[in-house]
């Protein structure tokens, strides 16, 4: 009985490098949201709403400046350290100019918000909680995620992650007891990512005999240029799916943002399964893709097809429990909102459609396309929240989304025809052709 079951093919699943980092990014993120879902609640109790408000206007602040610290680097960093993942020499270095990389960013981001509050007198209002926050940049520096994601090994950081998350839960219980004390949200947030960040470094330096050299700068330059595009297209594409918000500001009321910002946090949880299923693909294609290329048309197809699947049903059941999910997020029945989650919850689906895209862009190193995909992307949802936005206020917007995404995945697939003709043919063919692609 038990060989049976061993010898079903789930057995090879649960087994599978791909498979496991999906699961382990997975975890990564349910963990993240989960603990936002727990500690919300009780940071309001004690701070207060508007506390709570700048808290969280803070915390935006530093979530875009850590664009600037992760610099491309957890979309080209596990390519780098797949590719090399047997040679401890090549790997000490690509570790040793990642870190020192990102905390010079970090470093350099921190002065420039420094200048800011105290030469310029900008972010009023919450100028000590946004100085306390820059400790989060730091945390983001020292997180080698991308280093266990190219080589495959994503227990521990999901194992730590969690912990992480837990020792900041336990420092709001016990130092967030009065609106005074708000300015410490995010500094315990940041020391509690920074403390464990810390101890994987040691791992990788002491366990995984890492060792961490004194970077050339020829090596930081050359490795700034090199992802210069990567930097931009995720600082666009950032804004791109948070900017939704910013542009609706303009045009409707405080409660109509509130309706809206509620669906869309729900949309922008179940929008992270593509970026997930290519996060976790990746470094298995990046190599299938140099060593075997019928066997990478062949795990494209596969995983395609499933992430498909799964996001027809997602969205589905998205659609048909909308009601249910906004009573249960706000106690109440919103209209608007449950309106706006059912147009909304076609996300996943139609951003599942540009995995083959982007996966492709990333393993033949096409930079500078996923640059032009990023910023053609950006504009078009510029231009289609302002006019949707204006005229339809919330519902326009998130048709506006919606569109995005159809948008993106046709330009990819435009791009893709023209610079890579070869792989675009493989594809195809391996996707509606014959099984056997030679």
């Amino acid at each position: 009985m038990f060989e049976k079951i061993t010898s079903f093919p789930f057995s090879h699943l649960i087994r599978n490098k791909s498979i496991q980092n999906f699961a382990f990014l997975v975890t990564i993120q349910a963990s993240n949201i989960l603990i936002s879902l727990i500690s919300m609640p009780l940071l309001i109790q004690s701070i207060g709403v508007d506390q709570f408000g700048l808290v969280n206007l803070a915390l935006s602040v530093i979530i875009l400046a850590n664009i600037v610290v992760d610099y491309g680097y957890s979309l080209s960093a596990p390519r780098a350290v797949a590719l090399q993942s047997n040679d401890k020499e090549a790997l000490s270095h690509i570790f040793s100019n990642i870190i020192s990389s990102k905390m010079l960013l970090a470093s350099l981001t921190s002065v420039v918000i420094l200048i800011s509050v105290f030469v310029f007198n900008l972010f009023q209002g919450y100028q000590t909680i946004l100085i306390l926050s820059m400790l989060i940049l730091f945390s983001e520096a020292a997180l080698p995620l991308w280093f266990f994601q190219g080589l495959e090994k994503m227990k521990l950081v999901s194992i730590t992650n969690i912990f992480s998350k837990l020792l900041f839960l336990m420092g709001i219980v016990f130092f967030i007891q009065s609106p005074e004390q708000s300015k410490w949200v995010n500094f315990i947030f940041g020391g509690s990512a920074l403390v464990i960040n810390l101890c994987l470094l040691l791992y990788i330096h002491y366990e995984l005999e890492i060792k961490l050299f004194k970077p050339r700068l020829k090596a930081l330059v050359i490795s700034f240029k090199e992802n210069i595009f990567l930097f931009l297209s995720n600082l666009t594409s950032h804004f791109s799916v948070n900017g939704g918000l910013i542009i609706l500001s303009f045009f409707s009321n405080a409660e109509t943002l509130g309706m809206f910002s509620l669906a869309e946090k729900i949309s922008f949880v179940l929008r992270m399964f593509p970026a997930l299923v290519i996060q976790s693909i990746y470094p298995n294609a990046s190599k299938l893709y140099q060593n075997d290329r019928p066997g990478f048309y062949r795990y494209l197809r596969k995983i395609y097809y499933t992430a498909i699947i799964l996001s027809v049903i997602i969205s589905m059941m998205t659609f048909l429990l909308a009601p249910f999910i906004v009573k249960v997020m706000t106690k109440q029945y919103l209209e608007e909102s449950i309106l706006y989650l059912k147009i909304l919850s076609f996300i996943p689906f139609v951003a599942c459609l540009n995995i083959l895209n982007i996966t492709i862009l990333l393993v033949t190193d096409r930079k500078n396309l996923l640059f032009k995909l990023s910023w053609t992307m950006c504009i078009f949802m510029l231009v289609v929240s302002i006019v949707l936005g204006s005229n339809f206020g919330g519902t326009g917007l998130c048709f506006g989304l919606l569109a995005k995404e159809l948008f993106v995945f046709f330009v990819g697939l435009v791009l893709i025809y023209k610079n890579e003709k070869a792989i675009f043919n493989g594809i195809t063919s391996s996707l509606f052709g014959s099984h056997h692609h030679h």
